[in-house]
């Protein structure tokens, strides 16, 4: 803790000193300044959290997000809420994992810039429901999905298909 109070007054007085860690140092470094803040956390919803079988130990904890706006905050937030989750139950866990899913490219958060480096590793799914295929070859739950994003003058047509598929005694209880 006495360290703290050691680092803090040294960024205090020349905020430049994180900078010689870096190879890559900003160019405007002379410019930044330092401060220590709290943060107070928002209400979080997270629309999936997929748990591990409790009776298996630690497990990797899957988050889902569904969004068929576009929200250009979305990777901030999702990140936000996943890492607190997991934060506080870390002890209940060994990995996390996040997938999102889009009706269409489109609809994704225009800058991703800031978040590359978990959008092109391999825990982060992108899936685009306009990408998957044909409704007709896609397995019955993954085409209902799929179903949200046919167009309004061909959902009926592919409703119907689709409930030729569902097994008899699925289909008595509808």
């Amino acid at each position: 803790m006495r360290r703290d109070s050691i680092f803090y007054k040294l960024f205090q007085q020349s905020p430049t000193l994180l900078f010689e860690f870096l190879t890559n140092r900003p160019i405007n470094a002379n410019a930044y300044r330092f401060d220590s803040v709290a943060v107070k956390e928002p209400k979080f919803e997270i629309d999936g959290v997929f748990l591990p079988p409790e009776n298996e130990g630690a497990g990797v904890v899957y988050f889902c997000e569904v969004q068929f706006q576009k929200d250009e905050q979305l990777y901030e937030r999702v990140f936000a809420e996943s890492s607190l989750y997991f934060y506080r139950n870390r002890a209940r866990f060994s990995d996390w994992q996040i997938v999102i899913i889009y009706p269409s490219r489109s609809i994704e958060q225009s800058d991703i810039h800031p978040h590359r480096t978990l959008l092109n590793g391999n825990q982060v799914h992108r899936v685009y429901l306009d990408e998957l295929g044909d409704i007709r070859s896609l397995p019955l739950w993954v085409a209902l999905m799929v179903l949200t994003t046919v167009e309004e003058e061909q959902a009926p047509e592919a409703a119907k298909y689709l409930l030729t598929r569902i097994p008899t005694r699925v289909n008595r209880a509808l």
